[in-house]
């Protein structure tokens, strides 16, 4: 009996353990299912996202939910989204003047494409684990992709750069010229330049943030002081020997006539110590002129008519028609030797009263007002095209605010006295001379020399590459022609001028 109870008492004891480990054995078998079952489910999972042809949820690209879109859902999308927030241009303001940049001209976009491209990648670049953590924290916090902004620098960098020319109260530097066999010397002005390189920065700033790019950015300056006055400079520049002019045949070749010139530099040292602060100083010059000049040569030393060009003028208006007639006599009969470079602000002179200028309407501080010399432009813009006509290579020139009425877009060519010259370089073989004529409403240059066999017809070709309401935007060529075609065109400017 006692056996039986002790053999009762182990089974009981067997038993409970034998549920007891079926128990056991179950769960690890329902945990390895289930696990089985997650890995499954899991590389299931990350099979059909790495081979996904959409973006996964919890994705934007510069604040647009691109989400569940395939690529070229994406590009669209955003592409279709920016161009609406954007304003295609940046307002640039300057005390009471405005300015604008052109989104297009400095070829400012976005690298949509790229972004979409890594948009796409997430959770689809590394291994299992860090796809699955990387998919996993896109959904629960969302990623917000900035595109990539590119932009031509070169173009921003030069307009800015031209903007600064048009600012009212710019720098003005020392000058000089000649006025009545005498040297004019103009001090320099204090003037503003604009911070070119904070100002990139903020219209950068300001394009790749959609919203403010629709806001005004004030244009940073700083004072601008000009060069002290180099007199040793001015004489080396004035300063010339006197010698006869003389023409041959045979070779043809032609020998300008040189009138010395010559001033006292330690006397005009001396004005300046006495007054540093003077509006200008000026000098007596010692002429000595030639037994021989270029006029007296005759039309045999420039037998030939290179290029002309003429421009319209209301004769009726008698103070502009004066500067008109007072410039282009300053430039009749000039003639530039080969290799020299011609100034109009330094042959035509400052524009004063006492040089007998009127006040005529001209382009100023962002509008047209009247100011003395108002109407001389004409006369540098009908030059600048006689000058390309001739093969000039020019060697400064700027076009005007606003279109000019006698002149196409892109045809132009503004002066400013001691900011802004036009100059041009006679790279033909020969010396040229120029000869005007401004009379009953026609404004008339033409440049002589001798013409060679392998001459173009030239002349300056534009055409208009952006029009807003607020500006225009255009480029000019030099047009080569050959029996009435043309054969090539080279690049010359282009130009941004403010619409009225």
């Amino acid at each position: 009996m006692p056996d039986f109870e002790i053999f009762k008492g182990n089974t009981k004891k067997v038993l409970k353990m034998f549920r007891h480990d079926n128990i056991l054995l179950v769960f690890v078998i329902l945990l390895a299912i289930v696990i089985g079952i997650l890995i499954a489910s899991g590389m299931m999972f990350y099979y059909n996202q790495q081979n996904s042809s959409t973006i996964q949820s919890g994705v934007y690209i510069k604040g647009i939910n691109v989400s569940g879109l395939n690529r070229e859902e994406a590009i669209s999308l955003v592409e279709n989204e920016l161009k609406s927030q954007m304003n295609d241009h940046i307002e640039l303001t300057y005390k009471n003047y405005n300015y604008y940049v052109e989104v297009e001209q400095i070829e400012a976009k976005f690298d949509i494409e790229a972004s979409v491209d890594f948009a796409f990648s997430i959770a689809k670049t590394g291994d299992f684990f860090q796809d699955m953590q990387e998919y996993i924290s896109v959904l629960m916090s969302n990623i917000d992709i900035e595109p990539i902004l590119t932009y031509n620098d070169e173009a921003l960098t030069k307009y800015l750069e031209n903007i600064e020319a048009f600012l009212p109260d710019k720098l003005e530097q020392p000058a000089y010229y000649v006025e009545d066999k005498e040297l004019i010397i103009t001090n320099g002005v204090n003037g503003v330049g604009i911070e070119i390189e904070d100002l990139k920065e903020m219209i950068v700033s300001a394009i790749q943030d959609i919203s403010y790019s629709k806001s005004y950015l004030n244009i940073p300056t700083y004072i601008q002081y000009p060069d002290p006055i180099d007199v040793e400079q001015i004489h080396d520049e004035v300063y010339r020997e006197v010698e006869d002019a003389y023409f041959t045949t045979e070779p043809y070749a032609v020998f300008a006539d040189v009138t010395g010139i010559d001033f006292d530099t330690d006397k005009v040292k001396n004005m300046i110590d006495e007054e540093p602060e003077a509006e200008e100083y000026v000098v007596d010059l010692i002429y000595t002129t030639a037994n021989v000049t270029v006029n007296d040569l005759g039309k045999e030393a420039f037998p030939d008519l290179i290029s002309t060009f003429s421009t319209k003028y209301v004769a009726s208006n008698v103070d502009r028609t004066t500067n008109l007639k007072l410039a282009a006599e300053k430039i009749d009969g000039t003639v530039i030797m080969p290799g020299e470079i011609f100034s109009y602000n330094k042959v035509v002179g400052k524009r004063t009263i006492a040089a007998g200028y009127k006040n005529a309407a001209i382009y100023q501080d962002g509008g047209v007002t009247d100011g003395l010399g108002g109407g001389i432009c004409q006369i540098s813009t009908t030059l600048y095209n006689a000058a390309i006509a001739a093969n000039m290579e020019i060697e400064e020139r700027r076009n005007h605010m606003f279109v000019p009425s006698y002149a196409d877009a892109g045809k132009d060519a503004t002066v400013v006295w001691g900011s802004t010259d036009f100059k041009f370089k006679n790279r033909r073989d020969y010396p040229i001379k120029i000869e005007t004529s401004v009379s009953g409403g026609i404004a008339t240059i033409s440049i002589y020399g001798l013409k060679t066999d392998d001459e173009y017809e030239l002349s300056i070709e534009s055409r208009t590459i952006k029009s807003t309401a607020t500006s225009l935007v255009v480029e000019s060529y030099r047009a080569y022609k050959k029996d009435g075609v043309v054969v090539k065109r080279d690049k010359l400017y282009t130009d941004t001028y403010k619409k009225h």
